[in-house]
């Protein structure tokens, strides 16, 4: 099955957006959720907890999208230098919003009881326009997903291709970059699949490249893990998998034994080539432990609640299976 561009609203079939369609984009989404509460105030509320700041804002509107990070305390001090260091990001794409919220949730309720093993890094919504506005891309069209590694390779006609640099990746990054981390032990980046993707963003991603069909893949209904493929990590994965499992379902393979068009290399597992080299943000460290989460909130099974329990089961399970497997 095929998707076809010429249903999308903007823009002419076969012929790239230029930087007028891109306009027509950006004015066609208005805000429909509030950053500043649902993000901002909550981050500022744990700033007893943890240590809590910001890492620069989107140059749009710089007092309505500041970037906000928390880590554990005395980050920097000789008790915890030795201790591995774990990322969690979440809102890179905006519009999914248990990776917002599960982020959160997760330094609300389970962050500090893992403290004693790790320092932590949260970095709850990487792109807030496109939170509020629930949409996939940046505010310019640009998937921040994919701008990790814009000297990434392209291929053509595959769904995961780098894209450029943005504003959102490239904050990320200098924050990082701050952090004095040699080498990271692990990152989890919260997404979520949804229904929207078939009728919103594959239309309009078909549309801004000028290309006329697009594989209609079927959306998966569940949870599932993004897997590096030059990895093999089989037991880490398992444990995240049945962590979840407790909270909601997962996903199953179609009948041709894949999701989304990618290969299942074990239950709730699909493998895709190196994130880094896709320009995704699991790939923006060298953590030794990297993954990208999915869940699907459209689900008749799932409520917010239960997607947002997920995520945190998930970092929950990938933590002890590290704790109990890798730590002395």
């Amino acid at each position: 099955m095929v998707s076809s561009a010429s249903a999308y609203s903007i823009g002419t079939p076969g012929i790239p957006w230029t930087t007028v369609e891109k306009s027509q984009w950006r004015s066609s989404h208005t805000i429909q959720r509030s950053y500043e509460s649902e993000v901002v105030a909550k981050m500022q509320s744990l700033s007893s907890r943890f240590e809590v700041s910001t890492y620069g804002a989107l140059s749009m509107d710089p007092d309505r999208y500041p970037l906000y990070y928390a880590k554990t305390k005395n980050w920097d001090s000789k008790e915890n230098r030795e201790k591995p260091c774990v990322l969690i990001t979440g809102g890179v794409h905006g519009y999914e919003k248990s990776g917002v919220q599960g982020a959160i949730r997760f330094l609300e309720t389970k962050a500090e009881s893992f403290s004693d093993s790790f320092r932590i890094l949260v970095a709850p919504c990487a792109s807030p326009w496109g939170y509020e506005t629930i949409q996939r891309w940046n505010c310019r069209a640009v998937d921040p997903n994919r701008s990790f590694n814009p000297e990434g390779e392209i291929v053509p006609g595959r769904s995961f291709n780098p894209e450029p640099a943005t504003e959102e990746s490239t904050a990320l990054i200098g924050l990082l970059e701050t952090m004095n981390v040699p080498q990271w032990m692990c990152h989890v980046d919260l997404h979520e699949t949804t229904d929207s993707d078939d009728t919103e963003f594959r239309p309009a991603k078909a549309s801004r490249d000028g290309v006329v069909e697009l594989p209609d893949d079927e959306i998966p209904d569940g949870f599932y893990l993004v897997s590096d493929s030059t990895k093999s990590q089989s037991d880490w994965y398992t444990a995240m998998i049945e962590s979840v499992r407790k909270v909601t379902h997962i996903a199953e393979a179609d009948e041709h034994g894949k999701m989304i068009g990618e290969d299942v290399i074990q239950e709730g597992v699909i493998a895709i080539p190196s994130p880094k080299s896709l320009g995704l943000c699991a790939g923006v460290t060298n953590a030794e432990f990297a993954t990208t989460t999915e869940v699907y909130p459209d689900s008749p099974r799932a409520t917010e609640d239960i997607c947002n329990d997920a995520q945190i089961a998930c970092i929950e399970g990938a933590l002890r299976f590290i704790q109990e497997n890798h730590l002395k």
